[in-house]
């Protein structure tokens, strides 16, 4: 959990540019703090969006989040060029609804869940607001957040049985 001084000073961060900034400065010794900043960077981001409901700020965010796992795997500035191109053609909420329905390896939820950003995942948006989009979205983000999230075959024969 989060203490209110961390909260209090993330509140008043302005920029993603600043957020960034605030968390290279702290994450060594306050990684919960960087964590905050870096979420908070991705909130600034999405809300120059101006979302109409809480679902489409949430997709938004998770469209950031992803493009910060790309970043960070690639080493350099990365864009979901081809989200952006579908939310412009479709609306954020179908192309949301297509990105889950697309059955493919995430390999950036481990690296989501590293960051302490896992809650801003495609699937776990839908999940969190399954009354905006199909039950086979629905469906297929819990199919692949619990394939995600369960144990490997090996980890569970190397656990002893009692």
């Amino acid at each position: 959990m989060l203490s209110d001084k961390i909260i209090m000073l993330v509140g008043h961060l302005k920029t993603p540019e600043d957020c960034e900034q605030v968390a290279l400065n702290v994450e060594a010794k306050q990684p919960a703090f960087a964590i905050a900043a870096r979420r908070k960077a991705i909130e600034i981001k999405a809300s120059t969006h101006n979302a109409a409901t809480e679902a489409e700020q949430h997709s938004l965010q998770a469209v950031y989040a992803y493009e910060r796992v790309m970043t960070l795997e690639r080493g350099r500035k990365t864009r979901a060029t081809r989200q952006w191109k579908m939310i412009t053609k479709l609306g954020i909420i179908e192309a949301m609804e297509s990105i889950v329905k697309t059955p493919t390896e995430s390999a950036g939820y481990q690296a989501l869940v590293n960051m302490g950003m896992q809650d801003m995942s495609f699937e776990a948006v839908v999940l969190r607001h399954p009354e905006v989009f199909s039950a086979e979205a629905v469906a297929q983000s819990k199919r692949s957040l619990d394939a995600l999230t369960a144990p490997a075959v090996s980890d569970v024969a190397a656990v002893p049985a009692n």
